[in-house]
């Protein structure tokens, strides 16, 4: 492997929990929109599914509940522990296994899944031929016509969240806004965790480059939160159901617009074997 990841990205995930971030608010509706275009796509039950990065399990023990057979890797051991753990208390829907373990290196053999999730590792592989290594090796693992479900985070995410929250009038804030904005490099010198911590920020058109250089057919990039998470009424909106419903029809409706894709902090591009 060419870099080893950052400390100070297992220092942002140690000190911050994953999984309660997807529980409420605009997490949740990152999750709810993810698992949406995930459906949208994956075969019937059940699948051999490879949830790369999967964090604490959030999306992988969602899977397994549907009768998937989901195997889970992470960098993070904490976020492997809490998964397993999490696992355990689902015993009729268990995880098929969690292991620690780098995108750039699956352990998995070759065409021995129907699915590969990679909703976290192109975060933080932040130089182009990392992110090209973590997409070759979900290709490798993936039957032929398989798919993988990868994630980015939003180019323009700082600069729309600096307007959001009255973010503007940190000097440094405004810096990691410049350096998003010029090369894509997030970079957190405070290391505060308000502001994320070492990543890669995407175009969208960067995203569909490197699938298609990893040897996928991309059949899809679309919107995850879009533009509504930055919203004043966003809050309100979500927390009543008949606004909620209308949000998720708007959003599925303008998904695909280039308008909209890179508007929300991440997008999901959907690739195929």
């Amino acid at each position: 492997m060419s870099n080893e990841l950052p400390s100070e990205m297992f220092e942002h995930y140690e000190a911050f929990d994953e999984a309660a971030r997807l529980s409420h608010g605009a997490g949740e509706l990152e999750r709810v929109r993810t698992q949406a275009l995930i459906e949208q796509r994956l075969p019937q039950a059940p699948c051999v599914v490879y949830d790369v990065g999967g964090a604490a399990g959030v999306h992988a023990l969602w899977l397994a509940r549907r009768g998937h057979r989901v195997h889970l890797v992470d960098p993070v051991p904490s976020h492997v522990e809490q998964a397993l753990r999490a696992s355990a208390a689902q015993p009729a829907h268990p995880l098929a296994s969690g292991a620690v373990g780098d995108a750039r290196e699956l352990r998995y053999v070759d065409r021995s899944a129907d699915a590969v999730l990679l909703l976290g590792p192109l975060y933080h592989l932040i130089e182009r031929i990392d992110r090209l290594k973590a997409l070759s090796e979900a290709r490798r693992v993936l039957r032929p016509g398989g798919l993988v479900f990868a994630a980015a985070i939003s180019r323009f995410a700082s600069f729309l969240s600096g307007m959001t929250y009255g973010l503007l009038e940190d000097p440094a804030f405004v810096d990691i806004i410049r350096r998003d904005l010029k090369d894509g490099q997030h970079r957190n010198p405070m290391n505060n965790t308000l502001y994320f911590t070492t990543a890669y920020f995407h175009h969208p058109d960067e995203l569909r480059a490197e699938m298609r250089e990893a040897g996928f057919s991309v059949e899809k990039i679309a919107a995850i939160e879009g533009p509504a998470m930055w919203m004043k009424s966003f809050d309100s909106d979500w927390r009543n159901a008949e606004r909620r419903a209308l949000l998720l029809e708007f959003l599925g409706v303008t998904e695909e617009e280039p308008a909209i894709v890179a508007g929300g902090s991440h997008f999901l591009a959907i690739g195929r074997k």
